[in-house]
């Protein structure tokens, strides 16, 4: 009868392996998820697609929290997005506009307009949906109003996806027209109302598809259907 190898090594390969598995995975939602914004409609999808490799990726991808002001500095205000080249700090005020609200100061329908402002003005590109999808709906929102509810947030950082990073690089050739960078961005948003002023507070973490074509400011392509670390 065989026997078993109980070895470090053995061990140690299975890891890798699994390791190994979970890095291609990552990989594969990171720029298959870019790629099902860049193909809606039918589009044919680009080879990578993906992001400007024309030049190296921006230093601000291992940036500190600091830099353009975000929308939880007044939380009062509609967001407006920041007119910025960089696509880290563009994700950042983008999540940090996306996980803030104030029921007290404007309506869904006021905020979800606001947002829509952030979106590439490119149609074949922009996915409000996507957007929409983490706004509270008409009905909840009316109910956070009756509290006085409002939410604000402090983003801890934003980064390109290692994954998205490294597949990109293996590959120059995956520039597209499109401009578009995966970022993830982290943070805690935190939430008071009524007799609550502490409230609560989460972690929050999102993965964003940001354009940024040399010629124009950074705009929001939309939020990735999962987080790509």
């Amino acid at each position: 009868m065989p026997s078993r190898s109980s070895s470090p090594g053995g061990a140690s390969r299975v890891r890798r392996r699994a390791l190994l598995g979970t890095a291609v995975l990552v990989v594969l939602v990171a720029l298959a998820g870019l790629a099902a914004y860049l193909t809606r409609d039918g589009r044919e999808p680009s080879k990578a697609s993906a992001a400007h490799m024309s030049s190296p990726l921006p230093s601000s991808s291992t940036a500190s929290p600091s830099g353009p002001p975000t929308p939880s500095a007044h939380p009062h205000a509609l967001p407006a997005p920041p007119k910025t080249h960089d696509p880290i700090a563009f994700g950042k005020a983008a999540a940090a506009a996306l996980w803030s609200y104030d029921t007290r100061a404007y309506s869904q329908a006021e905020l979800l307009t606001a947002l829509h402002a952030w979106l590439t003005t490119e149609a074949k590109y922009a996915d409000p949906a996507s957007v929409d999808k983490v706004v509270p709906s008409p009905l909840l929102w009316k109910e956070m109003a009756a509290n006085g509810q409002f939410a604000t947030t402090k983003v801890n950082e934003g980064h390109f996806p290692d994954s998205f990073t490294q597949a990109l690089q293996a590959d120059p050739g995956a520039l597209t027209q499109a401009y578009v960078y995966a970022v993830t961005v982290s943070g805690k948003q935190s939430i008071a109302w009524k007799g609550a002023p502490d409230g609560g507070a989460e972690s929050r973490v999102t993965t964003l598809a940001v354009q940024c074509r040399p010629n124009q400011p950074c705009a929001l392509v939309g939020v990735m259907p999962s987080v790509a670390p």
